[in-house]
């Protein structure tokens, strides 16, 4: 018996270990890749990971009560993380595609936590945040075109992501403070960077690949991994 635990305790480590060295790898070879693109360095030491193949005690998947839609979640030592992911279409005269990537970070701690942007992959492809804004307008005329307006957005409209707090290209660093026994939810909006991502049938469509982002809680990364079919419609 004593054999046999030690046995599966070997392997579930050998598991872990090689999905952290497959994540290490993914984000290096994007990276090498894109070398025009930002680095995206996952410290793949003390990261948690949220994947269905792998999966750990640290992360669970929980149903929005009302729409019934699927979360992802990360806990660690006060610190709950829910991730979801929602795609539109561009316009209804295209096949281009924005990923909208909703974070709620909760704070069970006494202590204050510091938030930031990490990156988000999409089958092997950097998808870089959008310079997004509730409304371009007050800015630089020059600078209108660049932005992307939250007000105008499905996701945004339909109440399916949150436009209160954001992270946007313009403001790559920000960094959000969340008070102790309080929650923030966090959205950001990338392109997909796939020409053509989605298949349908009689039952719907669903975007197809594989998902991957995180964002950076108290120098600690959360990463989620989101299959294409988990991925939820939230246009029009």
């Amino acid at each position: 018996m004593a054999f046999a635990s030690t046995a599966l305790k070997n392997a579930s480590s050998a598991m872990k270990s090689a999905k952290m060295t497959a994540l290490a790898f993914l984000f290096a070879m994007s990276a090498f890749a894109q070398n025009n693109m930002p680095t995206f360095k996952v410290d793949t030491k003390s990261a948690l990971i949220w994947d269905n193949d792998f999966p750990e005690d640290s992360s669970s998947i929980v149903r929005d009560p009302l729409t019934g839609r699927e979360i992802h979640r990360l806990r660690s030592g006060g610190v709950e993380v829910s991730s979801l992911v929602g795609y539109e279409r561009v316009s209804l005269n295209t096949a281009f595609k924005l990923l909208n990537y909703t974070t709620t970070i909760t704070n069970n701690t006494d202590s204050e936590l510091s938030v930031q942007y990490g990156g988000a992959i999409v089958d092997g492809h950097t998808a870089l945040p959008l310079w997004v804004a509730l409304t371009n307008k007050g800015f630089r005329k020059r600078d209108r075109k660049e932005i992307w307006e939250l007000s105008k957005m499905h996701c945004f409209k339909t109440g399916f992501a949150s436009k209160e707090s954001f992270f946007s290209a313009d403001t790559p660093s920000k960094i959000f403070t969340i008070r102790p026994r309080t929650a923030l939810t966090i959205s950001s909006v990338t392109m997909d960077p796939r020409l053509s991502s989605a298949v349908c049938s009689v039952d719907g469509c669903h975007i197809t690949g594989t998902i991957r982002y995180y964002i950076t809680v108290n120098s600690r990364d959360y990463v989620f991994v989101w299959p294409g079919r988990s991925v939820v419609h939230c246009g029009e």
